[in-house]
């Protein structure tokens, strides 16, 4: 079975971004992922000003708007 662990290569080193594997020797496959700037918050998209604080909340944002009952889904 294939298992996934985050590293930064730095230097010729791995370092582990968090659990590191239990192993001391193994084949890998190594995928490189490019490195993706931060966008700055000034630089965030916001709406656009015909629809700017249009916007409204209908119900609870973490329990569904509809009795579970009703869900046609679960009949």
């Amino acid at each position: 079975m294939l298992k996934s662990y985050e590293a930064i290569f730095e230097n010729g080193q791995m370092i582990w971004v968090a659990d590191q594997p239990n192993v001391q020797s193994a084949r890998v496959i190594v995928t490189i992922l490019e490195a993706r700037a931060e966008v700055p918050r000034s630089q965030r998209r916001t709406a656009a000003p015909a629809i700017a604080g249009q916007g409204r909340t209908v119900g609870d944002l973490v329990s569904p708007i509809v009795d579970e009952q009703d869900w046609e889904c679960l009949k």
